[in-house]
């Protein structure tokens, strides 16, 4: 029978410890716990312990600058930081000191349990980009990113992995979400933050002139060259290569891209010369590339090349939480000393936001520049957001009208410069994008009871279970 792996648990919490120590026991662990880092450091130095989780503040010592310690005498220690700084930056230091990951509080008993039993099973590999001293935490400045919510957390874990990595990375989420953004955090928290970022939309390009957009051209390699071009791949090189609307690209350029990445070298528009390519690929999309994909419109071989690594950013709607510290973010980075009241701020985090985080920033950076008072109220907020969305409808009989007025200024504002042939898969879009919030809604109202939900839905219970199964939803009793 092999003995059961002993976890050693250090946070300086008590209630903490005890909730880490009764999960990891039920689940068959041994558990050795203390509240400060010298202890657990004694610990690993006289050979305790299979795998350490760590708070980062800790009396004394902090957790991540221990782990260089701890592996500075166990080098296959695995460690996992746990923090309530929710930060991608605690999560990028947790990685690059050597955690094999990292948790942010709160988290769920289930998914700590995951996370130790895969960290179990694995063999922690010594990698370290050369570039960063040993000892050392990068300096990250550029990017900012707000958000404290589940799904963004998961994100920054994401990011955190992905230091070390020259991984294809696929980002896909609604317009206004913030695609760039974590494109761009990728590249700063990689090993080519050095190198140039090189950002290109493929919906704004001709497509006549993507090849030469992507690949330059040479003198006279089509009316209209007048001199050589150098492009992207070539500006990009050492860095990284950001695609956005990659679900826009032509047929015959996703042909030429895709053997480009296979074999790593491009050739100019009218060249005869192979470049070697030395870029980190990052996309973005907000199309449904699955239904692009079984359309026949994105070949599945160069998809499945993109989408390496995915990433979903998801619509403000569904991370409300987020949304006060978005706020205080945009008026602070405004530089207007202007305050939103608390039921201002609930007034904000209440609307659906069809545009998203571009859509709220453009709001407060408004509101925060042209009110004349330093406090901003709700009467200012809803005189606002009056402008943004139709009025409720004043009986179920307007519903429709309402809903109607609705979709057509979200389609409108999103996809009123696309061309006709550019449309695909609308329908779908549209029922996915509505019915999970509906269902949700409908749940809160009935406080959690599907009986109700479902009779409120007009759909069957079954129906209704099926549903909330397929969309991912949590149903809060």
């Amino acid at each position: 029978m092999t003995a059961a792996k002993t976890i050693l648990v250090a946070d300086d919490d008590q209630s903490v410890r005890t909730v880490l120590t009764q999960a990891l026991k039920r689940a068959g662990y041994g558990v050795n716990a203390t509240g400060d880092g010298a202890t657990l450091y004694k610990w690993v130095a006289n050979g305790e312990g299979d795998l350490v989780i760590t708070d980062v503040l800790m009396p004394g010592e902090n957790g991540i600058d221990l782990i260089p310690k701890i592996h500075g005498r166990r080098p296959d220690m695995k460690v996992i930081v746990m923090s309530a700084q929710n930060a991608l930056t605690t999560a990028v230091s947790a990685v690059e000191r050597g955690a094999m990951d990292f948790l942010p509080k709160p988290f769920d008993i289930d998914q700590l349990l995951e996370t130790v039993g895969n960290a179990l099973r694995q063999t922690r590999v010594l990698v370290r980009d050369d570039k960063t001293p040993q000892g050392t935490t990068r300096a990250h400045n550029k990017t900012f990113i707000v958000g404290q919510s589940h799904a963004m957390q998961n994100i920054y874990r994401t990011i955190a992995h992905l230091t070390n990595s020259d991984l294809a990375v696929l980002i896909s989420g609604e317009s206004g979400t913030g695609k760039e953004i974590i494109a761009r955090a990728l590249h700063e928290f990689s090993r080519r933050k050095n190198g140039p970022f090189v950002a290109v939309n493929m919906a704004a390009i001709p497509k006549e002139l993507i090849e030469s957009e992507l690949f330059g051209h040479e003198k006279g390699a089509f009316t209209g060259a007048v001199q050589k071009f150098e492009g992207r791949f070539a500006q990009g090189a050492g860095g990284t290569l950001f695609l956005d609307e990659i679900g826009d690209m032509p047929m015959e350029a996703q042909t030429r891209l895709l053997r480009v990445l296979q074999e790593g070298e491009f050739t100019p528009v009218g060249g005869r010369k192979a470049v070697k390519t030395d870029v980190r690929i990052v996309a973005a999309t907000h199309r449904d590339m699955h239904r692009l994909v079984a359309d026949g419109k994105f070949r599945h071989d160069l998809y499945h090349r993109l989408n390496v690594v995915p990433i979903r950013i998801p619509p403000l709607r569904e991370r409300r939480e987020d949304i006060p510290a978005l706020v205080q973010h945009f008026v602070l980075s405004s530089g207007a000393l202007k305050v939103f009241a608390t039921e201002a701020v609930a007034a904000l985090r209440d609307f659906p936001w069809p545009g998203n985080i571009r859509e709220l920033e453009s709001l407060v950076r408004r509101l925060a520049a042209l009110h004349a008072y330093d406090v901003i109220e709700l009467a200012d907020v809803q005189k606002e957001l009056s402008r943004l969305a139709p009025p409720a409808p004043d009986s179920a009989a307007e519903l429709p009208r309402a809903m109607n007025d609705l979709v057509t200024a979200h389609f409108d504002a999103h996809y009123g410069h696309v061309a006709a042939e550019g449309l695909s898969g609308l329908h779908d879009l549209v029922v996915s994008a509505v019915e999970k919030p509906l269902i949700e809604w409908v749940l809160s109202r009935t406080e959690g009871n599907q009986i109700k939900a479902a009779a409120a839905l007009g759909i069957n219970r079954n129906t209704l279970r099926v549903k909330i199964r397929q969309l991912g939803i949590e149903v809060r009793k």
